[in-house]
């Protein structure tokens, strides 16, 4: 996702969201951090978190039924997006290409917290994800 301001500068008030995880490795602890760092996010950036798709089978396919519960979502009117902790978040490479092409194909944006740029010390933070949320839902 680019730099682009999500609400400060559009007349939309808390667009709707919904999050995917794919979660193979850890236990409820990890998932609920991981769920927490979406709401959180959210919280901050005045979008409103409807529910959270999570896929935790090894096998990566492009259509598993929780990415498949993810594009049905985000059909429905109003729904402005889908967020992800991290891109790989969306699986392997190819798999992540595809599922990247499918959600931009249904005219949701995706929202990455954690982008795989890091902001310079003396850098002003972006939209990322600030240091609190890298902490809580570290991927």
């Amino acid at each position: 996702m680019d730099d682009e301001l999500i609400t400060e500068r559009r007349s939309v008030a808390f667009p709707q969201v919904f999050g995917y995880l794919r979660h193979v490795t850890g236990g409820l602890a990890r998932h609920a951090a991981l769920v927490g760092c979406l709401t959180e996010y959210c919280r901050q950036h005045e979008l409103t978190l409807c529910g959270v798709f999570t896929d935790r089978d090894t096998a990566v396919p492009v259509r598993s039924p929780a990415f498949v519960g993810l594009l049905d979502a985000l059909e429905l009117p109003e729904t402005y997006g889908a967020v992800v902790p991290a891109l790989s978040h969306l699986g392997p490479k190819r798999v992540a290409g595809e599922r990247k092409r499918q959600i931009t194909v249904s005219s949701a944006r995706l929202i990455v917290v954690r982008s795989t740029t890091r902001p310079t010390t003396a850098s002003v933070p972006s939209l990322g994800a600030s240091a609190d949320l890298q902490r809580l839902g570290d991927t």
